[in-house]
């Protein structure tokens, strides 16, 4: 009687040790860029495009108008005060302060808007942005939300819907936080650029090779800048979107080396808050 409970004892812990084990050898769901590891990456890639700098944080305060019709741009992934969405930023802020420091130049955005004005602004919104970004964790937080909202998780939602990894969720992200969703005066917009990229190579969701459509994404979004006034240079396509394309790298997994503007960026390794 020992012996058989000693036996059926020795059975159960192989069978829990077999289980144990087995699970060591099941593959990692793929982690997306909605990763907070991955987002601070997407981020550090699209700040050394728009302010040629990995720090991305300190761009919260950075606002000035680089002369391409759209007014001011400002924050961490360029709003602007023509295009509306610099407005809606400062109205979530003001929601959550409604004393604030911006809340006086809501009007003068209202009135801006669909222009390159400045009127009503000029240095002492400047200054309000600046001094609003360093010393209010709210107004951070206004710039993180409208990020999301309008250019962050649209584009990671429909990247996984056409069955992209965490590469092609930032390449969709960082289309739409250049031109946006739709088309505009003097501008292509994701849409467009999108259903050009279908027309030439089938996502991965509908039986299509990643890397080939990936491409093809990339060649309508560099003949969309030749058609844009306000941009002429694709590096950040290139010589950084296109390299992690050729090097199979649809996870954005570290190292990662790119240029922009002929300028050398790498990130070795980032862990998450």
């Amino acid at each position: 009687m020992a012996r058989a409970l000693l036996a059926l004892l020795l059975m159960s812990l192989l069978t829990l040790a077999a289980c144990a084990g087995s699970g060591d050898h099941e593959p990692a769901a793929p982690v997306g860029l909605d990763d907070p590891a991955k987002k601070d990456i997407a981020m550090q890639l699209v700040s050394s495009a728009e302010n040629s700098s990995l720090d991305w944080k300190a761009q919260y305060k950075y606002i000035e108008d680089i002369g391409d019709g759209r007014g001011y741009t400002a924050g961490i992934i360029g709003f602007c005060s023509g295009t509306g969405d610099m407005l809606a930023v400062v109205e979530r802020y003001t929601k959550a302060r409604p004393n604030n420091i911006l809340a006086p130049f809501l009007p003068a955005l209202r009135s801006v808007k669909g222009s390159d004005s400045h009127k009503g602004l000029g240095q002492p919104f400047t200054d309000a942005w600046a001094r609003a970004a360093v010393s209010d964790p709210a107004f951070r937080a206004a710039q993180d939300a409208e990020r999301d909202r309008l250019y962050f998780s649209p584009a990671v939602r429909q990247a996984e819907l056409d069955g992209l990894g965490a590469l092609g969720q930032f390449i969709y992200f960082d289309a739409y936080v250049m031109h946006g969703s739709g088309d505009s005066e003097g501008s292509v917009g994701f849409r467009t650029m999108r259903e050009q990229a279908v027309r030439t190579a089938k996502p991965p969701a509908s039986g299509g090779d990643e890397k080939a459509y990936l491409n093809a994404f990339l060649d309508a979004r560099v003949e969309a800048i030749g058609r844009e006034p306000s941009h002429t240079d694709t590096s950040r396509i290139e010589t950084a979107q296109r390299v992690f394309v050729d090097k199979n790298n649809f996870g954005l997994d570290t190292p990662l080396e790119w240029k922009v503007y002929g300028d050398s960026y790498r990130i070795e390794h980032i862990d998450a808050d």
